[in-house]
């Protein structure tokens, strides 16, 4: 499906910081279905980004959406947080990257902070389906998101913590008790969520068994400055330090697909024919990253001091 409007419909403040946004065709025709843990994609004034869905996903009248508005507002949090009942943005059709495995006997769900969105989803799926879950949330005092939705759906099996240390040691028990053929769930900051893999992966987890959605990205280095020759249109580039080459590109007027500028979503991979990339994004494989034939445009830069790109 092409892009297409939609219009606010209800906006409510579900925590500090955190808006809540209902989202309805002009016409109030159903909306298609998605996949629990579905993002959906959303030009926000000059940028796109995506942002989890977490209300109902079978033929929904209206989408839901939590944003957290960040110090920066780059991603477009600032810019959602300033829309008001009556307001269109411009969608695209969800995308899923994070759904539930149909096959898994149990759902361990681990959330932090506003990473708790998609794991909503996944929790709302597993009531529907009859799924034992389990969820374990990660907040800081006062700034839990969505409570009431949680406790209503997980009864008994919601555990929250506003205490680091009190959540790792609770999680490592539960790591270590799950029963075999359980798939373990987790959305939050990017530390956070290398910190839960590492102990699962520590207690024989599977790596096919351990899921995650990133949504952020920490703030990365800015590098060294490198060369790019562009092959077909015969130029020359410099990507100075604290800037993409994807910038450097959109700077020179050249278009590449983009989506999520972190480095998490593929969008703005584009081919390397010439020099070693330095990778810094989480999509690519192993073997793909030790081919060297590709990066993601939005973060990654060059390991030796030039690159070559069929642009």
């Amino acid at each position: 499906m092409s892009a297409f409007p939609l219009e606010v419909t209800d906006v409510v403040d579900a925590a500090p910081e955190v808006r809540t946004l209902t989202l309805a065709r002009p016409d109030r025709r159903w909306l298609p279905s998605f996949t629990p843990g579905s993002h959906l994609v959303l030009e926000c004034g000059p940028t796109v980004n995506a942002y989890s869905l977490h209300g109902e996903s079978q033929l929904p009248d209206a989408y839901t959406i939590s944003v957290l508005r960040t110090g920066s507002g780059q991603g477009g949090s600032r810019w959602l947080h300033a829309r008001r009942p009556g307001d269109r943005i411009i969608a695209r059709a969800p995308r899923s990257l994070f759904p539930p495995m149909q096959k898994a006997s149990r759902h361990l769900l681990i959330a932090a902070g506003i990473g708790v969105t998609p794991i909503l989803s996944h929790l709302r799926a597993a009531a529907r389906w009859g799924h034992p879950v389990e969820v374990r949330y990660l907040h800081r005092p006062g700034r839990g998101v969505h409570l009431e939705q949680l406790r209503e759906l997980a009864a008994g099996s919601l555990h929250r913590f506003s205490d680091r240390v009190e959540f790792r040691a609770a999680l490592q028990q539960s790591l270590q008790r799950q029963p075999l053929g359980t798939h373990l769930y987790c959305c939050g900051p990017e530390g956070f969520m290398d910190a839960v893999r590492e102990m699962a992966a520590h207690r024989g987890w599977p790596l096919e068994r351990i899921h995650t959605e990133r949504f952020g990205a920490d703030v990365l280095e800015a590098g060294e400055a490198f060369d790019v020759a562009l092959s077909v249109s015969q130029r020359r580039i410099t990507v100075p330090p604290g800037r993409s080459l994807l910038e450097e590109l959109e700077g020179q007027g050249i278009a590449v697909p983009n989506l999520c500028r972190q480095g998490f979503c593929g969008e703005c991979r584009i081919e390397v024919t010439a020099g070693v990339p330095m990778h810094r994004d989480h999509y690519l494989q192993d073997q793909e990253r030790a081919a060297n034939d590709s990066l993601m445009s939005c973060v990654s830069r060059a390991a030796s001091g030039a690159l070559e790109v069929p642009l």
